[in-house]
């Protein structure tokens, strides 16, 4: 025998009149509010892909417009020749770009969190009045359990907005070295010499540095036998260095004259002598190979033998600084111009010869030679005077 489950005093609920005029009309209610409800979601959603969409079109045009100034300005076509235009440019081009980059993920995380809100307020509408407790909670959770993440976003807004690390900047972070490829609000991704990917989270960075902001200076220690002429070696090594400044191919890249400081150790194999030169921030390296290069070759010139001391491998960040790679200058030929055609006369100035001038001296005051006249033609019109009858 089967009991009833339902308590004492409570009457069964009465089954749905299928026939009921009343029953359908709440069916068709319920799938047409549905309806609606959907087509608002989609609505929403469309309309936050076509926000981020256009938002992101408009960063990417002003970080355009912004680079293009720049080159413009600088006269280059290739952000990479910016290195030698000045450095307000250099900076505001890998600024930019930073800004632009975290720019799009802010807008793309803010128009889902906006959309999330408005779904929710529209599956139901009483959900919201709730959501603060449910914020409040969350809040505090972000406080004692995500606190690393907090930690990493504060941490790359400032590092951002006080522009200490830029896209293309070569950096030593202490955890990584290598060249800035991207910078977001949580992360920054480094790439070092070897090619390796580092992923460096923003709140564990306690110190930066920046080898690209500013300017480098290029220094040369040259070890030299206990006998050589101290002067003369140094006077050589100021020689080549300042023939070095002089090129063409390489001034533009050099930024004070190079000094020689003098004496750097004394020991009882050899003297060190050091030479520095002030270049720009991403052409040091480049030049300090071209700057050792020719004081070897003045040496080998000059007869001055370098002293077999032990083999000297750097590492870490002294070893391995020109993440770039080789970078030589590259210039394009001058153009030699043209012969004059005839039509098209170019004026030079009339060079007087002795015999001008002494003719010019006999004249009486105030009479001026024959205008237009050459040289040559002046000869030949005495000539013709002395030769008429």
């Amino acid at each position: 025998m089967m009991t009833s489950s339902l308590p004492r005093g409570a009457a069964p609920e009465p089954a749905p009149d299928l026939t009921s005029a009343e029953f359908w009309q709440a069916v068709a209610d319920f799938f047409v509010q549905a309806g609606w409800n959907l087509l608002a979601i989609a609505g929403v959603v469309l309309g936050a892909l076509i926000l981020t969409w256009i938002l992101r079109i408009v960063i990417r045009r002003v970080v355009n417009r912004v680079v293009s100034g720049a080159k413009s300005k600088a006269n280059v076509d290739d952000t990479q020749a910016l290195e030698r235009s000045p450095l307000a440019s250099v900076r505001l081009v890998q600024r930019t770009r930073t800004l632009g980059s975290i720019l799009q993920n802010i807008v793309g995380v803010t128009v889902v969190i906006i959309a999330i809100l408005l779904i929710v307020n529209i599956v139901a509408p009483s959900a919201l009045g709730s959501l603060t407790l449910l914020t409040a909670a969350i809040g505090a959770g972000l406080g004692f359990g995500a606190q690393n993440i907090v930690k990493d976003v504060l941490n790359g807004i400032f590092i951002v907005a006080e522009d200490q690390v830029g896209i293309g900047d070569v950096v030593d972070l202490g955890l990584a070295s290598g060249i800035v490829e991207y910078v977001s609000v949580r992360v920054t991704h480094v790439r070092d010499v070897n090619g390796t990917l580092w992923y460096v989270r923003n709140g564990e960075i306690t110190r930066i540095g920046n080898l690209s902001q500013g300017w480098s200076r290029v220094i040369v220690d040259l070890s030299i036998p206990v006998d050589a002429d101290i002067d003369e070696v140094e006077q050589l090594l100021l020689d080549t260095a300042k023939g070095l400044a002089k090129d063409v191919k390489w001034r533009t890249r050099i930024l004070e004259r190079p000094e020689v400081w003098g004496l750097e150790s004394i020991s009882g194999d050899a003297l060190v002598i050091r030479l520095v030169m002030k270049t720009r921030a991403n052409a040091k390296d480049d030049v300090a190979r071209e700057l050792r290069m020719r004081i070897k070759r003045a040496l080998d010139e000059a007869g001055v033998t370098l002293p077999a001391l032990n083999t000297i491998m750097p590492t870490g960040i002294e070893g391995a600084q020109r993440v770039r790679g080789a970078n030589p200058p590259k210039t394009k030929p001058t153009p030699v111009p043209s012969a004059v055609s005839a039509s098209r006369p170019v004026w030079k100035p009339k060079r007087l010869t002795k015999r001008d001038a002494a003719a010019e001296d006999t004249l009486p005051t105030g009479e001026a030679p024959t205008s237009g006249a050459s040289p040559a033609g002046s000869g030949a019109a005495t000539t013709d005077e002395a030769g008429t009858p």
